[in-house]
């Protein structure tokens, strides 16, 4: 790929002007405004498989397949096919329809510990219903959150979920409650038991004390809002005994997770089985859906009569997504996939580690396979918000990716999201990928 330096983004930044006199910031969520894009976003208007151009026609490999969601690349044929169909034949009931079911049994084949499911519109849907289905279940109402840990923007979940100044997070014992919104009344926390991640002694100090009265922990099975965490060996597991000593239920959100790292998702990948788990973004393949799955025993409380979970939805389970969604998941249970998906993105963390080797930079690439994070550090690992918020370089990560993508590759520049290998991607785009990090090294150097 020849160099590229000085892009023509004219229509871009003509376009945001024009988006910032009707919409806040120009833009529906601050994760693709300004606030991230130094020189403001490109406004994106084509993709086709790996590739996307922007209003200027600048062509761009993505590593960003909308932060995950993506998991089949931009206008993979078999889904054109199916929403041109559904939409010929109708989108949208608001009834009863054999897409829902047709969807909901190839999820129950794929996610081992799924008896039933409920499908929702997004993943803070998704896991909004399953903190209520929990405190339902066990009469409980308190529950445990991780620090860094991000699981949709219901007020309760807001809190230590993204960075902050080392010198504000408070001891590990007794972490400094940041809610990450205005807007929230300080009683709504006072449910939320915050703990540190990846650290036995600190869980079990805590599930000790509190055990008795939470309804649920809830969890990413790899922290997935600061880059790309992994949980160290046996967390998850020792997890899964301490909630099953103390009747707490584990929720499990694989809103991120869900469909990458295998077809049951990380509950499959680490052999975990929780009592609730989340889904999202790949899920729907580039459509708005969430899910909530496990046992009929939890998931019954659902049904209509008396002490109900409540939980309506105009467009739960609407029909052209549950279309995608049955589609989706028939291409993700062909044969290879994971292989493939896994393959492509280990050689990529391979590349890159080569790149910064190279070039005598103190940087790591974090994660395995399809999902992974580039921390520009001295140290040889992150292993929890703690690190993060103390030892990334953040700044210099969104100097990296602002190069990158004037050489071609579309990426975020937020070090708190995370590199994403769909089923589009081919070693020539990892190729592609590592020419234009090279590049940018040197400007870096």
């Amino acid at each position: 790929m020849p160099s590229r330096t000085a892009l023509n983004r004219s229509a871009s930044q003509k376009l945001f002007a024009r988006a910032q006199q009707s919409l806040v910031e120009g833009v529906n969520s601050p994760s693709r405004g300004a606030a991230v894009y130094r020189d403001g976003p490109l406004m994106l208007e084509r993709g086709h498989g790996s590739h996307v151009w922007d209003a200027d026609g600048n062509e761009y490999v993505d590593f960003m397949m909308s932060f995950g969601a993506l998991i089949h690349g931009h206008a993979h044929p078999r889904l054109v096919s199916v929403v041109n169909q559904a939409m010929a034949e109708g989108s949208h009931f608001a009834a009863a329809t054999s897409a829902e079911a047709e969807a909901a049994e190839r999820f129950l084949r794929m996610v081992p510990s799924a008896e039933t499911v409920r499908f929702a519109n997004t993943g803070s849907e998704a896991t909004m219903l399953a903190l209520r289905l929990a405190r339902a279940h066990t009469g409980r109402v308190k529950f445990l959150k991780f620090e860094g840990h991000y699981h949709g923007w219901y007020d309760p979940y807001l809190l230590n979920a993204h960075s902050h100044a080392a010198d504000e997070l408070g001891p590990p014992e007794n972490p400094t409650r940041i809610p990450d919104s205005e807007g929230i009344p300080a009683t709504t926390f006072d449910d939320v038991v915050l703990a540190p991640w990846n650290d036995v002694p600190a869980l079990e100090r805590i599930m000790r004390q509190h055990g008795h009265e939470l309804a649920a922990v809830i969890t990413e099975p790899v922290m997935a809002n600061m880059g790309c965490i992994p949980p160290r060996d046996g967390y998850l597991q020792h997890l899964r005994e301490l909630t099953q000593k103390s009747g707490t239920l584990l929720i499990l959100d694989e809103v991120v997770t869900g469909f990458r790292y295998a077809p049951g998702g990380c509950q499959q990948y680490y052999g975990i089985r929780p009592d609730l788990s989340t889904f999202g973004k790949a899920l729907g393949a580039g459509f708005p859906v969430g899910a909530v799955a496990g046992p009929r025993a939890i998931l019954d409380r659902l049904r209509w009569g008396d002490k109900m979970v409540l939980h309506y939805g105009t467009f739960n389970g609407h029909r052209l997504t549950m279309k995608v969604v049955a589609a989706n998941l028939d291409l993700l249970a062909a044969p290879d996939v994971y292989r493939q998906l896994h393959a492509i993105g280990d050689a990529a963390i391979a590349g890159l580690k080569d790149v910064f080797r190279r070039h005598k930079i103190a940087a790591i690439v974090q994660g395995f396979g399809p999902m992974f994070q580039i921390y520009f550090t001295g140290r040889d690992a992150i292993r929890d918000y703690r690190d993060y918020c103390s030892y990334v370089d953040s700044g210099r990560y969104s100097r990296f990716v602002e190069a990158l993508i004037e050489n071609g590759i579309y990426m975020t520049p937020s070090n708190g999201l995370h590199w994403i290998i769909s089923t589009a991607h081919t070693h020539a785009d990892v190729e592609a990928m590592l020419e234009a990090a090279d590049r940018a090294c040197a400007d870096l150097a």
